[in-house]
């Protein structure tokens, strides 16, 4: 497999970024309808795992698009910690 291959195959850091923005809105969202420790803890783990993607994306770009996933995990994370 020649290097051009092997990236066309992995995700550019935005949209492993917007990835993991989306999870965290489902894992929240699934944490709020249904409280335990385990969705609670998932919640997190998946904020903590977004935080890292979009640290990534920004490394790479400091577009809109990442400026605005930022944003929206900015706003998951109070969504969490506001109905917790």
């Amino acid at each position: 497999m020649t290097q051009s291959d092997s990236s066309r195959q992995s995700q550019n850091p935005i949209s492993s970024a917007q990835n993991s923005v989306e999870n965290v809105h489902r894992a929240v969202s699934h944490a709020l309808s249904h409280p335990t420790s385990q969705t609670l803890d998932e919640a997190q783990n998946a904020i903590n795992k977004a935080e890292k993607s979009v640290d990534q994306a920004t490394m790479h770009s400091d577009s809109s698009a990442v400026q605005q996933l930022a944003q929206e995990l900015t706003e998951e994370e109070a969504r969490l910690q506001n109905n917790q």
